[in-house]
């Protein structure tokens, strides 16, 4: 991993623990945008087909890396946008789960809506509790972030397996944002009906790109209105034979920014995704050994069995400033510190941290 460290600037200034805020650029992306920029300052309007191609490619890597079938994918500007557009097209009658302190931009929307709301704690027992709020409330929608932004607990995808097996009814929706790119996932064998991510995070392509990945009989359940010239491929013929995932792309997308995630999907699948599935699980089990042994975890994250390696440590401003000072990039949530790591991370920077923290007693 040393030579795939090397392509990362900041981490040799700094202990680089804030992907769950953002995905740091790396050399090679950077020279393929600014190599990008210039075409577009040479020959303007000329790259209109090399425009189309990208964002052709992208679709075809998007469905390649998450194991989708491409006329299911939408290439979206980010995920809170593409959910309120689904959610705009489906039945407000139906009974909705989601968790308490989820991200805002999931359970928002559906309050916003007036959807008939019931929630599920978010604790060691998380998978029992959303069990047992669907048997008993009488759930046809459970929308919810595969990996908790403020605390990494991460739900159990093998539950959501069994959980449609039983409820087979049940249409699932997931945030993918703090949780795709992390791990080997293929979303055609998971239960997950729709998932989507804004892809700057843990895909390492920067702001203004995303998805949205859908199974077939997602169709069947929305009535999505949105439409526009580009969604139906600038042909006014097309008007009337729309595609589903098109609903979602009815303006114009920005070249750069999604051949920054066709680029960066490259650039990890040369890695390998099992690789970097690997390389972060091991970080996870040692980060989450420490800062247990230190003390800083909740319970609910104690008592899990698996976990991701996005950690929320209690601290206070004083810690939070001390970290910094040791050239620590991290963020204050809830009433901690959380950080995150990815595969360019080493246990000698989780070594560091420790070593950081027990420096201050």
């Amino acid at each position: 991993m040393e030579n795939i460290r090397n392509q990362f600037p900041i981490l040799r200034q700094y202990i680089y623990a804030n992907t769950p805020v953002f995905g740091p650029f790396y050399d090679d992306l950077l020279e393929w945008r600014q190599e990008h920029d210039l075409d577009f300052l040479l020959k303007g309007s000329g790259m209109r087909n090399r425009t189309l191609e990208i964002l052709s490619d992208t679709r075809t890597a998007v469905g390649k890396f998450f194991d989708a079938k491409r006329p299911n994918v939408a290439l979206v500007n980010n995920f809170s946008t593409a959910l309120n557009m689904l959610l705009d097209g489906l039945d407000k009658s139906q009974k909705v789960l989601l968790l308490e302190n989820d991200y805002p931009s999931v359970n928002w929307p559906f309050a916003s809506r007036g959807f008939p709301i019931s929630y599920a704690k978010i604790d060691q027992h998380l998978e029992t509790n959303i069990r047992e709020a669907v048997e008993r409330e009488n759930i046809s929608i459970l929308a919810l972030s595969v990996v908790q932004w403020q605390n990494g607990i991460k739900i159990d995808l093998d539950f959501l397996k069994n959980l449609k097996h039983d409820h087979p009814n049940l249409f699932i929706v997931a945030d993918g944002t703090q949780f795709l790119g992390s791990t080997n996932f293929s979303f055609e064998n998971s239960a997950i009906d729709l998932i989507g991510a804004s892809a700057y995070k843990w895909l390492l392509a920067g702001y203004g790109s995303g998805f949205m990945l859908f199974k077939d009989s997602v169709k069947e359940r929305c009535d999505i209105r949105t439409i526009g010239f580009n969604a139906a491929n600038g042909v006014i013929e097309n008007k009337g034979n729309i595609r589903f995932a098109k609903r979602f792309e009815p303006g114009h997308l920005a070249c750069l920014n999604f051949g920054s995630l066709r680029f960066s999907l490259y650039f990890l699948e040369g890695i390998g995704k099992d690789k970097i599935e690997t390389q972060n699980e091991k970080l996870s089990q040692k980060a989450k050994r420490e800062f247990t042994e230190l003390g800083l975890l909740q319970d609910a994250v104690v008592f899990r069995k698996h976990h991701s390696t996005i950690f929320n440590i209690k601290g206070d401003d004083t810690l939070f400033q001390h970290l910094t000072e040791n050239d620590v990039v991290c963020a204050q949530r809830g009433d901690g510190i959380r950080l995150g790591f990815h595969f360019y991370n080493t246990e000698r920077d989780l070594d560091a941290i420790v070593g950081i923290l027990k420096a201050r007693g």
